[in-house]
């Protein structure tokens, strides 16, 4: 044996390696509704109702002054949308998608949109 795998060795420990990534996202889901579960209570962020285990405690503050149209550009944000999908959703510019964004970085003190699309993934992004 030249020690070459097998085309189908090769499909079979890629589709191994995505099992094991599958299972370490559903392991993730079931401790983010545990904390949900756990720390009781609610935060509200506009309209929505968000799980208080999932609101950073230093951004508290910040998320009162967010405003309505900030807050529906965050959640399209957690939901993974791209800002071309949210400016077509919500019949505004690119440019203005851009600027929520670069405004609740600033009343968030976030270091970028990097930081701003983890923490609107760990606020909107259902568990189930």
């Amino acid at each position: 044996m030249n020690g070459s795998r097998s085309a189908s060795d090769e499909a079979a420990m890629g589709a191994a390696g995505a099992g094991a990534e599958e299972e370490r996202l559903r392991e993730l889901m079931r401790l983010l509704r545990k904390a949900d579960d756990a720390q009781a209570g609610e935060h509200f962020l506009g309209e929505f109702r968000i799980p208080a285990a999932r609101v950073p405690l230093r951004h508290h503050a910040g998320m009162a002054t967010l405003t309505k149209a900030e807050v529906a550009v965050l959640r399209f944000l957690g939901w993974g949308r791209a800002n071309r999908d949210i400016a077509t959703v919500l019949a505004i510019s690119e440019n203005t998608v851009r600027v929520h964004l670069n405004n609740m970085c600033n009343k968030l003190e976030l270091d970028g949109v990097r930081e701003l699309n983890a923490l609107a993934g760990l606020l909107f992004y259902p568990t189930t």
